[in-house]
């Protein structure tokens, strides 16, 4: 296999590249193949070791990314089906277009470890370069830190509790490594098992430690199943809003007597703008016990002298049990092209129903409205952000509200609830999270779930609030671990190779 793979034609390597790209979107969420990646990755590195200059390097790398994440975004285009008299004409685009800036990403990475020396100091560079790549995706351009390498790991948590230290970065940093074993040959699959049962190791302890007693709450988590097209037709408005209504007094009659409730609906679940609808409200007052309180996705518009709206967020309500609004929280992370058009608006296309795209909110914040524990509320992708979901000021729990019915039945929100799952382990708090259409679940502080509503399911499903644990390392230090430790690997690759090349 090295042989032949170094020793292909340059269009043959390019396709090859594509293939083996492809090959390990399999290790990624809901399927979790994580062996494919000892091909995937070795594959890429006897590539690499055909090239004969860093474009050649990078151009396979590019071919790779680009294969890589058109079979992880195919997702995508479920979107654009919703509306596909508007948006149908970029089904075969957009998925391919999206993933081309992502895939210069693994361009640099497979240039930067060509310069490195064959064998294991390029196995080391590329491990590191990638690291660092994943790292900038999330930072430059708004960011898109989606399908992480740590990521493939996220179907039990066992393998997790490592980002609790070290935090996805770190897990993609392993994860390369272990997966370019073969690239080593017998040394490679030693140390690739070392670190494999290290990982495990650490785990398992970890999850054996006593856990922390459960807030004095119950979470109630409210999944409408509410399809996509049908969320904004004038005619379903109070027909949604009603259903809501009955699913969470139907999930407040089946919870414990006596226990607080939180119930928490949806991105933008309530088809009417509840900051500024007291009849909403009122309805909603009629629905919850005394004591509770209510999390409910919901637009929220500031409106002109006119009369007419100026701005519009994307908000979580909290509604307390008398209907009085305790609080807002704005989303401030948008999606580009999605809630707004970038580029100052030069682009004639407007993604917003009304032509006023969505404003951004000022950023994560700590609630306790009502006198619950502390929380940090996320809407939609806002959770994908490593180290960037919760406030200076440590809540005890996290709420990530959002409507992946856009993506119908597919890996997307599978995808989206890993990385949920990862923010939980890292930061070391619970995390409640409800999707319109699935999937809704509660993980605790090491993300365990809870309590599951699955996708394409409507109901209602309650459980107490598990407890935070002590800040981890994670949390105190964020980033800046993973990221010094791939830096600092690619200085002593590029000493080595000084050293070497030296007279």
């Amino acid at each position: 296999m090295p042989a032949i793979l170094s020793g292909l034609s340059a269009r043959r390597a390019w396709l090859a590249a594509f293939g083996l790209g492809g090959l390990a979107a399999l290790a990624l969420p809901p399927l979790h193949i994580v062996p494919v990646l000892l091909l995937a990755i070795p594959g890429l590195l006897w590539l690499l070791d055909g090239a004969r200059s860093a474009r050649q390097a990078a151009v396979l790398g590019f071919a790779w990314g680009w294969g890589h994440h058109m079979a992880g975004l195919y997702w995508i285009s479920h979107s654009l089906l919703i509306d596909p008299w508007r948006w149908g004409w970029l089904v075969p685009v957009a998925v391919p277009g999206l993933a081309l800036p992502l895939a210069l990403y693994i361009a640099a990475a497979t240039a930067l470890a060509w310069r490195a020396a064959p064998g294991w100091p390029r196995w080391l560079a590329f491990a590191a370069a990638w690291t660092l790549m994943e790292w900038l995706r999330g930072l430059l351009f708004t960011g898109f830190p989606w399908n992480l390498m740590g990521s493939v790991w996220s179907f039990d948590p066992l393998p997790l509790q490592g980002a609790a230290v070290v935090g996805v970065y770190g897990l993609s940093l392993v994860t390369l490594l272990v997966a370019g074993a073969p690239f080593l040959g017998r040394r490679g699959w030693l140390g690739g098992g070392i670190a494999l049962a290290t990982l495990a190791g650490f785990g398992a302890w970890r999850l054996a430690q006593p856990e922390p007693a459960a807030q004095p709450v119950d979470v109630l988590l409210v999944q409408g199943n509410i399809q996509q097209e049908a969320k904004w037709r004038e005619e379903q408005r109070w027909p949604i809003f009603a259903r809501y209504l009955e699913l969470t007094q139907q999930g407040i009659a089946q919870s414990t007597e006596g226990r607080r409730i939180v119930a928490i609906w949806p991105e933008t679940a309530s088809p009417f703008l509840l900051p500024a609808d007291a009849v909403a409200r009122d309805f909603i007052a009629r629905a919850l016990p005394p004591g509770s309180v209510l999390l409910a996705g919901s637009v929220r518009a500031e409106w002109g002298a006119d009369g007419r709206a100026s701005q519009v967020f994307n908000s979580l309500s909290v509604v307390g049990h008398d209907g009085t609004l305790l609080g807002v929280y704005d989303k401030a992370h948008l999606v580009p092209f999605g809630e707004y058009m970038p580029l100052g608006g030069l682009l004639p296309v407007r993604v917003v129903q009304g032509g006023l795209d969505f404003s951004a909110g000022p950023g994560t914040v700590a609630l306790a409205p009502g006198g619950l524990p502390s929380f940090s509320p996320l809407i939609c992708y806002e959770v994908i952000f490593p180290g960037a979901v919760v406030p200076a000021e440590r809540p005890q729990w996290i709420v990530n509200i959002t409507n992946d019915a856009w993506f119908g039945f597919s890996t997307g929100p599978y995808q989206h609830l890993a990385a949920a799952r990862l923010r939980a382990v890292e930061e070391g708090l619970p995390l409640a999270r409800a999707a319109q259409t699935g999937i809704s679940t509660l993980f605790d502080a090491r993300g365990r779930t809870m309590v599951r509503l699955g996708l394409g399911v409507g109901g209602s499903v309650s459980a107490p609030l598990p407890g935070p644990l002590p800040a981890t390392i994670y949390s105190q230090f964020g980033n800046f671990p993973a990221v010094l430790t791939a830096f600092l690997l690619l200085v002593v690759v590029a000493f080595l190779r000084k050293a070497r090349t030296a007279p």
